[in-house]
């Protein structure tokens, strides 16, 4: 993100918000930090965002380039790792570069949309590929003997662009919707821009912004959690139903492992929508915004690298041929 230089000219601009429409500079409203507490704010924001791009990074490079791990599964999970480092790449260091120190904190307006357009595309990407990989793990688990066909290259494919274009349409349509609205205010209520942030900069009637905003979040998540019940009512009963000890070993691990990420994802997501009913919880949802991104982002690779043994197998033997 590209800030301009000169506060005192950009505060003099958003002065003059009373009296211009469709102002090209905008103001974030960010966090309440003081004096004191800067520094070690400063120096979280950086450390879980060197943390975060290490891990996702690292984990795509290893699936990358063992063969042993160029399984669906594990290429599924590239895409969810690629939308941690997107996703925090456009905040975390954005939030630690305007927020310490505190200051008047502006942002040009078509700045602002593709900030908004690519959090909107992360969170809605998160619920999309873990869609992808439930369905994944049904086959495995439910079709073991048909997995290798149905799972081909050309499928993981197919469903990584379904998963990306689908989630590019839908958020495409919400700022498009967004962008075609005048504006007669400059203060973006959030530490970062977002679609309902923007929309409240407008005077103009935003009945149809609600609906569809609404719509988008209702079909999103009911599809979502839909078929993460689905996929797992029956990987349940194939499991009670088959009395393998190594297949019900298997599933657990895999599907607890995708389950216990796609929980994360799901209540780091509905609390800052939550808040965003509450006003007087204002500081609270910002907070929960920002984490909203911190946590996926840093436990995703940490809990899918822990519960697979092929990853831990890999590393083991890189570690093993360095030491020799």
């Amino acid at each position: 993100m590209i800030f301009f230089s000169s506060p005192l000219f950009y505060f003099c601009v958003a002065q003059m918000e009373n009296y211009t429409y469709n102002s090209l500079i905008l103001q974030l409203e960010g966090l309440r930090i003081t004096k004191t507490n800067k520094h070690p704010v400063f120096l979280f924001l950086l450390l879980t965002y060197v943390f975060i791009l290490i891990a996702n990074v690292g984990i795509v490079f290893l699936i990358w380039t063992e063969r042993s791990l160029h399984q669906p599964m594990y290429l599924l999970f590239c895409n969810l790792s690629v939308n941690d480092v997107m996703g925090n790449s456009l905040l975390v260091p954005l939030l630690a570069y305007i927020h310490v120190p505190p200051s008047e904190r502006f942002i040009h307006y078509y700045e602002c949309v593709m900030q908004a357009f690519t959090s909107h595309m992360y969170g809605t990407n998160a619920h999309t590929v873990l869609m992808i990989m439930a369905f994944d793990r049904y086959v495995a688990i439910c079709n073991p003997l048909q997995y290798a066909t149905i799972m081909t290259g050309k499928m993981v494919i197919k469903l990584t662009v379904s998963a990306w274009g689908v989630a590019f349409v839908l958020v495409g349509i919400l700022l498009g919707l967004t962008i075609r609205l005048n504006r007669c205010r400059t203060l973006i209520m959030n530490p970062y821009c977002d679609n309902p942030s923007l929309f409240k900069l407008s005077c103009d009637s935003v009945f149809i912004n609600n609906v569809y905003g609404f719509t988008f979040t209702v079909v999103l998540l009911s599809s979502s959690i839909g078929s993460i019940i689905l996929t797992y009512s029956k990987i349940t009963a194939a499991c009670l139903t088959n009395k393998s000890k190594s297949l019900n070993s298997k599933a657990l691990k895999t599907c607890s492992t995708h389950l216990c990420l796609y929980l994360i994802m799901l209540l780091s997501g509905t609390i800052p929508i939550i808040l965003h009913r509450f006003l007087q919880y204002t500081e609270y949802r910002k907070i929960s915004a920002i984490l909203f991104y911190i946590v996926p982002g840093s436990l995703n690779p940490i809990i899918y690298g822990l519960q697979s043994q092929e990853i831990h197998r890999c590393l083991s033997n890189i570690l093993q041929l360095r030491k020799k």
